[in-house]
């Protein structure tokens, strides 16, 4: 069996597979089109950044798996390749230490003025009164996102005595101690520390994460390092307060894409790299050698579990995998955003022998930043990563629920557990709640703006709601507002022809004195 690596990947995986038996091809000085050309008998595929393209995929009829050695995998069209039934997977985590050591290399190299130092000497300058640096020892570091990096980073600052703070929106406050880093809040975090360093995933949910009013709050000379993803930093803001005179230092390592231009960032940034957080030989070495033993599981034992575009069972409707996303990001509104502990999960009747294909999509759905796209067994793994306990529960009684899911989500607030709990169903298709909390028998379409609202029944509320939606110029598609007898309580879904926006939901909650009031778009 043939295994094509047209890239610059250390030896070890070409070592690796040729001793378990396999023909190995490895080239990384010739075009991937003309290496998958001479060879088209090729049944593995193991890349770096090079595209893998619905044309390659279509050169290689014989192609079972394509290993992406490294985390991300938007350079292959995983899509087109589930419908050539070509499994997709990659090597999470390889990289994680290289990342580490990089910041720890930013840090000392901004600190020392290294490469500014070393331009002007080689110019026959001395500027030695010039470049009057700091010691990283005893300084106080803030780490955003204490997953693989950030504990990593953690350790490696641990030689330099320094103080560290630790934000985590998933973490347990015992556990970040554990790990060595006190539990701050993110405001705290770039108040009192000199060095900032981020590692939290990328998309909407952290988009300007780090905004005007963060950078704000810095420290006159402190570090702000981005090795995470790029557009997690609000640049405008940062460019914006150095021209106000703000004395701070931006390190950065993440750029809208990975190629040769005129990166956006070089007008701010006091250090910027190409991207260079996973480019070590040992980073190299350890994603070869995870893809050479993925590659070799799954040709001999059936090893999937890395897969990244497997396909669903026939049997299962996307919709019910939609439905546990909305459950899931529904599940986690209710509950005010609070950090998660442990997530139990009831499938009812048909739905229970699925049940490990929607953990991807509860993770997805209640965890916001979680990687999308993941397999069962990874995503269980980024369940623990993230210091959530994730279950499947056996149903006590499941004649009355139909293929109904229920989602309770454990959270923690000042050290008291609290449980926020929906159900759901797919009715004709359409993803709708039954259960929020106490109330019953909701059935409310998922799909569309909702707005939601919690308060103490009395007349007139549903009135003076629909009266406010209306002088904002949101119109009403549909209401549910059942009450509850034992709490006093009643809960209004509102479907709305628009999104209701925050000021608004604060306006009304304010107005009927809302116990809960939010409004999602799914």
């Amino acid at each position: 069996m043939k295994i094509l690596i047209p890239t610059k990947l250390d030896k070890a995986a070409a070592a690796t597979l040729c001793a378990a038996g396999y023909d190995v091809v490895q080239d990384d000085a010739a075009p991937i089109e003309e290496l998958v050309a001479a060879n088209p008998d090729a049944a593995g595929l193991i890349v770096r950044s090079e595209k893998v393209t619905a044309e390659i995929i279509d050169a290689l009829p014989g192609l079972k798996c394509v290993i992406r050695a490294g985390a991300g995998y938007d350079n292959i069209d995983f899509v087109y390749a589930r419908t050539k039934d070509i499994d997709v997977m990659n090597t999470p985590g390889a990289n994680s230490n290289a990342v580490a050591e990089e910041v720890i290399a930013m840090i000392l190299a901004a600190y020392r003025y290294v490469v500014p130092a070393d331009n002007t000497t080689r110019a026959g300058e001395w500027n030695k009164k010039k470049y009057m640096g700091k010691e990283l020892t005893h300084k106080t570091v803030g780490i955003l996102g204490l997953g693989n990096i950030g504990r990593l980073l953690v350790k490696r600052l641990q030689g330099f005595e320094c103080k560290v703070l630790g934000y985590d929106h998933f973490l347990s406050k015992q556990r970040a101690l554990n790990i060595g880093a006190i539990p701050t809040e993110i405001e705290e975090i770039f108040t009192e520390s000199d060095i900032i360093s981020l590692h939290v995933p990328g998309g909407p949910a952290t988009r300007n994460l780090i905004n005007a009013e963060l950078i704000g709050k810095m420290k006159d000379g402190a570090m702000l390092i981005n090795c995470s993803r790029y557009g997690v930093v609000d640049e405008d803001a940062i460019r914006a307060a150095k021209a106000a005179g703000k004395n701070i230092t931006y390190c950065t390592d993440v750029h809208p894409k990975d190629t040769a231009a005129m990166q956006p960032s070089a007008d701010v940034a006091d250090i910027l790299l190409p991207h260079l957080g996973a480019n070590t030989r040992e980073a190299n070495k350890n994603a070869a050698m995870q893809a050479a033993r993925q590659m070799i599981a799954y040709f001999t034992s059936g090893d999937t579990s890395c897969v990244i575009n497997a396909e669903r069972p026939a049997d299962l409707h996307p919709a019910q995998l939609q439905l546990a996303s909305m459950l899931g990001q529904l599940c986690y509104r209710v509950g005010e955003c609070k950090p998660i502990r442990k997530i139990e999960c009831t499938f009812y009747n048909n739905l229970r022998a699925f049940r490990k294909w929607f953990t991807p999509w509860i993770l997805q759905g209640a965890v916001p930043g979680a990687e999308k796209g993941l397999m069962p067994a990874a995503a269980e793994t980024s369940f623990r990563e993230h210091g959530i306990v994730y279950k499947a529960r056996e149903p006590k009684d499941d004649k009355l629920y139909d293929d109904a899911l229920t989602i309770d989500i454990h959270m923690e607030v000042d050290g008291q557990q609290i449980v926020s709990s929906v159900r759901g169903m797919v009715v004709d298709g359409t993803p709708v709640v039954s259960r929020i909390m106490e109330f019953d028998h909701l059935y409310a379409a998922l799909g569309g703006n909702t707005l939601i609202l919690r308060y103490t029944d009395r007349p007139g509320v549903v009135a003076a709601i629909g009266q406010a939606l209306s002088q904002a110029g949101i119109n009403i598609d549909n209401i549910v507002a059942p009450n509850d007898h034992k709490s006093g309580d009643s809960l209004a879904l509102i479907k709305t022809n628009m999104p209701v926006s925050d000021e608004q939901v604060h306006d009304i909650a304010k107005a009927i004195s809302a116990k809960l009031a939010f409004s999602i778009s799914m």
